[in-house]
């Protein structure tokens, strides 16, 4: 899929694996990658698609990306897509994993293209001390599935 004007946003610290998974779409895309102090609120409407991504935190995106996404311009008909990292998988996980994200896109006038998610490295909360769950993730095979969703953007 190639758009004319493409970005992702993503909000990632941990151990970056989500900014991993969007520096693989964004090689597909032939776009940047920027966090969410980074880009700008008022030009996302400028953009034909856009990527928001980050880590999940309690069933929810992390609070710097959902406040990014609180504060984005208004883009009626502008196409987007969702992704994250997280330690546990699910299409319904997923759907509830990704909803706080997704209806305030809906609610600035976005249409969703589609939704991605791979599991993540995770020490967080009382993972650290077991040494953490998906180590190596996301892998090549994460990263190659990351780019084959793009390229089936419709």
């Amino acid at each position: 899929m190639t758009m004319k004007k493409s970005l992702i946003v993503v909000y990632s610290y941990h151990h970056n694996n989500t900014r991993k998974v969007a520096d693989a779409m964004a090689n597909v895309l032939g776009c940047s990658v920027k966090s969410p102090g980074e880009a700008d609120c008022g030009e996302m409407p400028g953009y034909e698609l856009a990527g928001f991504g980050a880590g999940i935190d309690s069933a929810k995106h992390y609070a710097p990306m959902l406040d990014f996404a609180r504060r984005l311009t208004p883009a009626p008909g502008n196409k987007a897509f969702i992704f994250s990292t997280s330690a546990i998988l699910g299409d319904n996980k997923v759907r509830k994993d990704h909803a706080a994200l997704r209806d305030i896109l809906v609610s600035k006038g976005y249409t969703i293209v589609g939704e991605f998610a791979c599991k993540g490295y995770n020490t967080n909360k009382f993972l650290k001390y077991i040494g953490g769950i998906n180590r190596g993730h996301p892998d090549e095979k994460d990263l190659r599935n990351a780019e084959n969703f793009i390229r089936n953007l419709s």
